[in-house]
């Protein structure tokens, strides 16, 4: 709402009341029409005024109150405008001749106190001071208090009339106290007024009940006993308690019962290390001994090589709940990479959804919880705040939690950010933000419960930040009073939560010291009983085999799981080609298209060899007409970067779309195909989430450059090339990575295949680099169907989509399977006098350049496969070339990049101790290609001229 918006209105109810909105013509009733003071408003821009302090100036005029409509307060925490004015206005008549407060007065103090009142809550228990908020004073208002006990013509919290001294208590009560509301900033009028209704009248302000509050206690109580006893029992081991937050185990187990009221039957929880244990033995059900075992550490031998610290681990339980229903509950693994871990938690539900066939998003739900640093400082927050509301990500809504310990590690929020909250960053999901006092057990369940019906009623995310402070250092080896001396003094004097609370609900009757000494008796007996079965028992060793949805489908060595024939009848890949060459009757195809659609008519009968885009949509197909879902998101994937793909058709008079591999066969698969935003790391994260939980299927993230895969490192690193070793966590995430030396720059190159050979290990990953269309047929459908769990890095073509030679007849996709090496079926392996060795479309220009030069003594093989790479494959592949002709690798990156530092570390100078090993590669440089296309092709002939050159080795 703008300035000019109400101005022109109020213009036209001036002109005729009953040509504006009923609402609006109540409002300016209240407010006043012609012969008030403030009825011949004056026309202003609509760019937001200097803000006024102090008392209003009086209308020289008329002596009255300036004009409200031209004075604004700002809500966005002193930063930047709001759009909705403020209406300051002298004391005045509310109606006839009897003083009093109007309308028009009490409203402006009233929507001041809701935009604002946030910022001058007591939301933190140290009782740091807040800053000043002038609008918030009524002087501004132009109120003095000879004006206090006049009566105000307004209702408010179900209280209407009243003095103005009752009516500034009321809003003190309601948006000063130990919650702050911070929901002014949401566009949607609905939502606002949805949200004060519920923040403001008494039926929605209910106390908790004696056993409510007992029960809070008792979590309160769990949280602090079992951070006790850890500290006595490992004294100087990390555990990174939750002490100075405890509320959290309360707010989280009213969040389960309240999921479990809202249909949810599956609950993932992503979270950092702080509190993780206290999370897992009080909210996940982890037997305590399990976390006994692991803080003993008794077996070197168990994890040597894999494994993970503590306080990184994952859990899963079912919980019986108070529906009757059974809660499935699963704590995400996570690194100590802060953040990262959204983006996976999203993904997982979202997979668990789709197989519940859960359209409306209201069986499962997705907890996060964050640091207050991390919030404001991890790019990936908001990345993962901007999936929430895209079609492809939609989850429902998920409950976010900053347990704001008001520091990060030894930074404070003065160095940390340039917003004056931790969850501003969350202000773009146009959700409330809802601040909160983790002294005040209380009210932290008040907001946990508004929380949860705005994202049932909604659909929507929705954010608690939970005020509290960290009472040890990062660790508990660490010495906070270093750098936050005074502190650290004021948090050391502080009684702990579960003490205040306690003491309150005694003097209060609600329990008695005994009571409350119970249960911290009670769960420290427990504690005990727990570690002397952890002393007396060995820590279970971790299993091979996996349950449920996984149970078809492995890990570990690559040659545990036999290669699958991975060909398609004939027949049926004609009629799969036909498919996705179809389009609706009436739908108008964009001629260029239109004749790609018809070139995959031909090969479907045949006439043509198939090009990439034909054979990787048969994969696609024929994947999902044998049952397997596919997801295939990324940037601009549905057409493809390089406009080959077209999976997304749209008409060109009307703007529909139509989708064929949607179409395939009867019963097929799903084919979910959709555009990511420009982003990586969440948008990749997202989808590994989702391959956790789909293994029956076809997960695959694209890039737009493969070069872009560097923004999503800490997932490759930390979760894709690890997540086996550390987790015992299978993923068979595809990466499509454009990849391909063309002149485009060093960011639109190389998919930095160094990176990832140098992650390859204990066969972890697949990397390949396919260069003809039956390859990536047959790789694309191997990922599926063999079953055997890795991720697959596929480095994909730009230039050849369309080069003449990189085409397949049909009858290499119907027999078959995909070749990790290919030979070379052109020249005599006796005539060999030098084999280049190589990958990708490099093959196709060096076997150009062996034509023009009329060279016959050299083989060119292909590595279509660089990890995991076999030993006895490649000696196969070799054998049949006298021991002692030179090998060279050629390769377009520099020498320091590409798979050469890969393969040199491997096999030395020496290959397989038969054949001299040399390079053919740009010089090492900084950066992987010249950003000028003459270079480029310098640089291109120099290296194909220099691998058909006697070769040479490299440092």
């Amino acid at each position: 709402m703008s300035l000019a918006f109400v101005e022109a209105l109020y213009a036209d109810y001036v002109r005729d009341p009953s040509s504006v909105p009923e609402a609006w013509r109540r409002q300016f009733d209240a407010w006043g029409r012609a012969g008030d003071a403030w009825s011949r408003p004056q026309l202003e821009p609509s760019f937001p005024r200097r803000r006024l302090y102090g008392t209003p100036r009086a209308n020289e005029r008329n002596g009255s109150a300036v004009n409200p409509l031209l004075y604004f307060a700002e809500e966005t925490d002193g930063h930047a405008p709001r759009s909705e004015p403020v209406r300051p206005a002298a004391p005045a008549t509310a109606t006839g001749s009897h003083p009093g407060i109007g309308a028009q007065a009490a409203f402006s103090l009233m929507q001041t106190f809701r935009a604002r009142g946030h910022q001058a809550a007591a939301i933190d228990p140290l009782g740091a001071p807040r800053p000043e908020i002038p609008d918030l004073d009524p002087a501004f208002h132009g109120f003095g208090e000879a004006d206090m006990d006049l009566p105000v013509d307004a209702e408010f919290a179900g209280v209407r009339g009243g003095t103005l001294r009752d009516l500034l208590r009321r809003l003190n009560d309601t948006y000063c106290g130990t919650i702050g509301w911070q929901y002014r900033h949401i566009h949607d009028p609905r939502i606002i007024n949805w949200l004060q209704e519920r923040i403001e009248q008494p039926e929605h302000r209910v106390r908790l009940s004696a056993e409510e509050q007992r029960r809070v206690l008792e979590r309160l109580t769990a949280a602090a006993v079992f951070e006790d006893f850890i500290q006595k029992k490992y004294i100087g081991s990390k555990s990174f308690s939750v002490e100075g937050c405890e509320a959290l185990i309360p707010l989280l187990e009213t969040a389960i019962e309240l999921a479990d009221r809202d249909g949810a039957i599956e609950l993932v929880i992503g979270m950092a290390h702080r509190g993780r244990l206290n999370v897992l033995a009080n909210v996940m059900g982890k037997p305590a001994r399990r976390i006994f075992h692991e803080f003993d550490d008794s077996d070197p031998e168990l994890w040597t090589g894999r494994g993970d610290v503590k306080y990184h681990l994952g859990y899963s339980s079912d919980r019986a709940m108070p529906s009757g229903r059974n809660l499935h509950l699963s704590l995400c693994f996570n690194p100590s990479h802060l953040e990262f871990v959204n983006p996976v938690a999203l993904g997982r539900i979202r997979a668990k959804q789709d197989r519940a066939g859960d359209t409306a998003r209201v069986q499962g739900a997705v907890f996060l919880i964050h640091g207050d640093a991390a919030f404001a400082g991890e790019g990936v927050v908001q990345e993962t705040l901007n999936l929430s509301q895209l079609a492809a990500y939609h989850t429902g809504g998920t409950l976010h939690v900053i347990v704001n310990n008001q520091i990060g590690f030894t930074t404070m929020p003065a160095e940390g950010r340039s917003s004056p909250y931790a969850s501003d960053v969350a202000r773009l999901l146009q959700s409330p933000i809802l601040h909160v006092n983790g002294e005040d057990p209380d009210a932290v369940v008040r907001v946990v419960r508004l929380a949860m019906e705005f994202r049932r009623t909604w659909r929507r995310d929705v954010v608690i930040d939970l005020y509290g402070y960290r009472r040890h250092g990062h660790n508990e080896g660490d010495e906070p009073a270093f750098t936050q001396p005074l502190l650290y003094k004021a948090i050391a004097a502080r009684k702990p939560i579960h003490v205040l609370y306690g003491e309150r609900l005694i003097a209060e009757g609600t329990v008695t010291a005994d009571e409350a000494a119970t249960m911290a008796n009670t769960v420290r007996d427990a504690l005990e009983d727990e570690l002397k079965a952890a002393r007396h028992t060995k820590p279970e060793p971790p299993s091979d085999t996996e349950g449920g949805i996984w149970g078809g489908y492995r890990g570990g060595p690559d040659t545990s799981v036999p290669e699958p024939e991975t060909g398609v009848r004939r027949e049926a890949l004609q009629a799969y080609l036909e498919t996705t060459a179809r389009v609706p009757q009436g739908f108008h195809v964009h001629p260029k298209i239109a004749r790609g659609l018809d070139q995959r008519r031909q090969m479907a009968r045949g006439e043509r060899p198939l090009d990439w885009a034909a054979a990787e949509a048969a994969a696609f197909a024929s994947i999902v007409a044998e049952g397997y879902r596919i997801r295939l998101t990324g940037q601009d994937t549905e057409r493809g970067t390089f406009s080959h793909r077209h999976a997304v058709l749209h008409d060109v008079e009307t703007g529909e779309t139509h989708t064929a591999l949607q179409h395939v066969a009867p019963g097929q698969a799903p084919f979910e195909i959709a555009n990511s935003p420009l982003s990586e790391a969440a948008p990749m994260g997202f989808e590994y989430g989702y391959s956790l939980e789909w293994p029956d299927g076809l997960i695959v993230w694209e890039a737009q450059f493969g070069d872009f895969v560097n923004a999503a490192q800490v997932l490759v690193d930390q979760f894709l090339a690890s997540g086996e070793a550390k987790w015992r966590r299978y993923s068979g995430l595809t990466l499509l990575l454009p990849h391909g030396f063309e002149g485009m720059g060093s960011e639109h190159s190389s998919a930095r295949m160094e990176r990832f050979l140098q992650l390859a290990a204990r066969d972890n990953i697949q990397i390949a680099h396919p260069s003809t269309p039956a390859q990536i047929f047959h790789l694309l459908r191997r990922q599926v169907v063999r079953p055997w769990r890795k991720p697959l890095i596929v480095l994909t073509p730009k230039s050849l989509l369309r080069y003449a030679g990189a085409v397949s007849p049909i009858e290499d996709l119907v027999a078959g399977r995909f070749q990790r090496l290919l030979g070379d079926g052109e020249i005599a392996p006796a005539q060999t006098k030098q084999i280049l060795l190589t990958s990708g479309k490099l093959f196709f220009e060096l076997s150009e350049i062996r034509k023009e030069r009329d060279r016959h003594d050299t083989a060119i093989l292909r590595m279509e496969q660089l990890y995991p790479l076999a030993d006895s494959a490649l000696e196969a592949l070799l054998q049949p070339y006298r021991a002692g002709t030179p090998v060279t690798w050629v390769q377009e990156g520099p020498a320091n990049m590409g798979a050469w530092p890969y393969l040199r570390a491997r096999f030395g100078a020496t290959l397989l101790g038969r054949h001299p090993f040399f390079v053919a590669a740009r010089p090492e440089a900084a950066t992987p290609a010249s950003g000028a296309a003459s270079s480029h092709k310098l640089e291109q002939e120099r290296l194909l001229a220099a691998a058909f050159n006697a070769p040479r080795a490299l440092g």
